[in-house]
């Protein structure tokens, strides 16, 4: 009874918090972010790669997905729902049964493909589930991904127990509905808002499992809710400049499903993309970002900053141990989002002027004796790199017998 209630309690801390997020959720600097790394993270050429990579990926994971339902008669009916869920939810109805069809041909030819086919078709569907992970893993700017054989093994129960449960909620609801039509006539509704909530727990649970980062549960759920309708709008935005413009039937004729097929595999990557870069960002935005990447010597400007927080966190305490600023701390403290302490925090680290302890909550502590570093490394490192065409600045500008505590100081009054 206690664990009920503690399951109880965990869920409506968890609505609390979604409700107050999305509450006070910053549309404007949500709107500069994805901008700004929409530039800079070159999303469209993500969503291009990731476009290709599916594109030759669906026939080898729909011919997983086949040959999990063939390996278990009891579950030979999920197919059709999971089928049917396909062509309702997710992909516009006006390509969605040739795409079916043309991926029931492809897969049959599958199983007379032989060992070394067969591995291809495998080597194809892993490529997508780790392209998928490197560039979420990317967006995060994690440095440490998780060991390769952990990610296929994972991806792979994935691939493989995703259809199944996918199909059981889908037959289950179903089922339910029709068992009782007389009832629920009413209520078709809530089957249509049960098939988006799968939607929403699917983008979720990516935001939240695939990057080997700290993603709170909330945050994950939130971006999950607003990509899904980003997802449902622009699906019927294609259907009706399909249904507008019979270009592509006209120019493509029975070819025309491909172009579609790729376009709309483009903006679903694109979302889903923005979607990631949003939960990303989320914590800081909610925080209330106010200086942003729009100027020369960002990164070199940022590291100074961060040593002089550290340096003044450093002054000693009685009975306090190794003092260090944790990277939401300094984040707050320089009203910027974390995750852009990650290249001026590298170079520190590399440098060994700056240090990590590995705890609860990671901290940096500064372990080198400004007064003692000359600045010249810093500078070759996030401003301007020593050069045969830069030798005249450097040798004018004394920054190799200039102490790193000059810059700090004077920065720091």
């Amino acid at each position: 009874m206690g664990q009920w209630y503690s399951g109880l309690e965990k869920w409506r801390l968890f609505w609390q918090d979604v409700r107050r997020d999305l509450a006070r959720f910053p549309w404007r600097n949500t709107a500069l972010t994805l901008r700004e790394r929409f530039r800079e993270d070159r999303l469209g050429e993500t969503a291009s790669s990731l476009t290709f990579t599916t594109v030759m990926a669906l026939v080898p994971l729909f011919t997983v997905a086949l040959a999990i339902f063939s390996a278990l008669p009891a579950f030979a009916n999920l197919e059709t729902s999971v089928e049917n869920w396909l062509i309702q939810s997710l992909v516009p109805s006006e390509i969605a049964r040739s795409v079916l069809k043309y991926l029931h041909q492809f897969s049959s030819k599958a199983g007379q493909l032989g060992w070394l086919g067969a591995g291809v078709l495998l080597v194809t569907a892993l490529a997508l589930i780790l392209t998928i992970d490197r560039k979420l893993n990317d967006i995060w700017r994690v440095r440490e991904l998780r060991p390769f054989s952990q990610r296929v093994l994972t991806y792979w129960g994935v691939l493989t127990l995703g259809p199944l449960l996918l199909g059981g909620s889908i037959s289950l609801t179903t089922y339910l509905f029709t068992a009782s039509n007389g009832v629920a006539a009413g209520y078709v509704w809530l089957l249509d808002l049960f098939e988006y909530l799968v939607v929403v727990v699917a983008l979720a649970s990516l935001y939240y499992f695939v990057p080997n980062a700290k993603v709170r549960w909330s945050h994950a759920f939130i971006g999950g809710l607003l990509m899904a309708i980003g997802l449902e709008v622009v699906k019927r935005l294609l259907a009706i400049y399909i249904k507008a413009t019979p270009t592509f039937s006209a120019v493509y004729g029975a070819f025309a499903t491909v172009p579609i097929l790729l376009v709309w595999l483009y903006m679903a990557w694109l979302i889903i993309l923005f979607g990631a870069v949003m939960v990303a960002y989320l914590p800081s935005l909610l925080r209330g970002v106010s200086r942003r990447n729009d100027q020369a010597g960002w990164d070199y400007q940022l590291a100074i900053d961060i040593l002089s927080l550290l340096h003044h966190a450093k002054q000693p305490t009685a009975g306090a141990g190794v003092t260090g600023l944790s990277a939401d701390d300094l984040a707050s403290a320089l009203r910027i989002d974390a995750l852009a302490l990650e290249k001026p925090m590298a170079a520190l680290t590399a440098l060994d002027w700056v240090g990590r302890l590995d705890e609860d909550e990671p901290r940096y502590v500064l372990i080198a004796d400004l007064a003692r570093m000359p600045l010249g490394p810093l500078v070759d490192a996030l401003l301007l790199p020593k050069t045969t065409e830069s030798a005249a600045m450097w040798a004018a500008s004394d920054w190799d017998r200039r102490c790193a505590l000059d810059a700090v100081v004077r920065t720091g009054q």
